[in-house]
């Protein structure tokens, strides 16, 4: 005999039965997703009024470039612009245009500056990382350790060599003397070697098997798995170049030869006594600290992985 088919169930049956089924965990359903959203709820709104917090320097000081005079003095400041203007940038760039040396004379020679610093340093720590981390040789963990050792000096301290040096070699009143002090980046140089060691060495072996030379290794396989701690020691040094002022005081005496960063520095320092120049100064301090946000903002991803990866906590 042929069975029958179950009979089936009309629309009403079917949501008498759904409804039966999920009656009883319903509130308890409920009840757990209650407790799971306000615990959420609540590390959420933890963590924006961190950020919130974290960000009020930056806003205040957006806000401080757009204040009218009025606004400036007040007491007790406020963060927030009430009634913005661009007359502050307009009063900067007149003063600039009235100096001796113009101002984009300046930030020409910070973009030259920048911009062979970044190739010189990432191309010396790379290649300084990759030797130490991959090669075995003679004095290996002596160098390590003058490596780890310089990292405590502060920059002050080394002020003076670094003069006897850049004079010594008749390099005053060049780009070269800004260039000359952030070759020998220890920063750099730690982070690059560290973030090496995670890589197998496996890969190298196999390289070298298929023919490959430390020259086709370096470029075609370390350089591209290393682009993250390139992206760290590119923020790093572009921060410490862009905004550096030693070379500007100490290494040249052409005005024509020094950086953004020194005409800035000496602008507020010169405003500092003048009521009229708060504005200027409130609007340069604008300037000086875009281009270090959209360079973070351009690598930050890759700054993560890269303190990920090196263990640099």
């Amino acid at each position: 005999m042929t069975q029958l088919p179950p009979p089936k169930l009309s629309q009403l049956s079917r949501t008498l039965e759904l409804f039966r089924s999920f009656q009883k965990p319903l509130f308890l359903r409920l009840s757990k997703l209650k407790r799971v959203s306000i615990s959420k709820s609540l590390l959420i709104v933890c963590f924006i009024g961190l950020a919130f917090f974290m960000l009020l320097p930056i806003i205040f000081l957006f806000n401080n470039a757009f204040k009218p005079m009025n606004e400036l003095f007040l007491f007790p400041p406020t963060i927030w612009v009430k009634e913005p203007t661009m007359r502050n940038f307009e009063q900067l760039f007149l003063h600039a245009g009235a100096a001796v040396v113009p101002f984009t004379r300046y930030l020409f020679n910070s973009v030259i500056v920048v911009f062979l610093s970044l190739v010189v340093v990432i191309l010396v720590s790379t290649m300084a990382g990759y030797v130490l981390s991959k090669h075995r040789f003679h004095f290996k963990g002596l160098i390590l350790s003058m490596i780890m050792l310089s990292l405590m000096f502060a920059p002050e301290t080394v002020a003076i060599p670094r003069y006897l040096i850049v004079s010594s070699l008749g390099i005053t009143n060049t780009y070269l003397a800004h260039i000359l002090p952030f070759i020998a980046s220890p920063v750099a140089v730690f982070l690059m070697k560290q973030f090496i060691d995670q890589i197998p060495d496996a890969l190298i072996e196999a390289a070298k098997l298929d023919g490959a030379n430390d020259l086709y290794i370096f470029t075609r396989i370390m350089i591209p798995l290393a682009a993250p701690a390139v992206a760290t020691i590119s923020i790093i040094t572009f921060q410490a170049v862009y905004l550096d002022i030693e070379g500007s005081t100490l290494y040249t005496t052409k005005e024509t030869m020094k950086t953004i960063g020194f005409y800035v520095s000496s602008l507020t320092i010169n405003l500092q006594n003048s009521v009229a120049g708060q504005s200027m100064a409130a609007a340069a301090a604008l300037l000086m600290f875009i281009p270090n946000l959209i360079m973070f903002l351009l690598f930050q991803r890759k700054m993560i992985q890269t303190m990920l990866h090196s263990g640099v906590k």
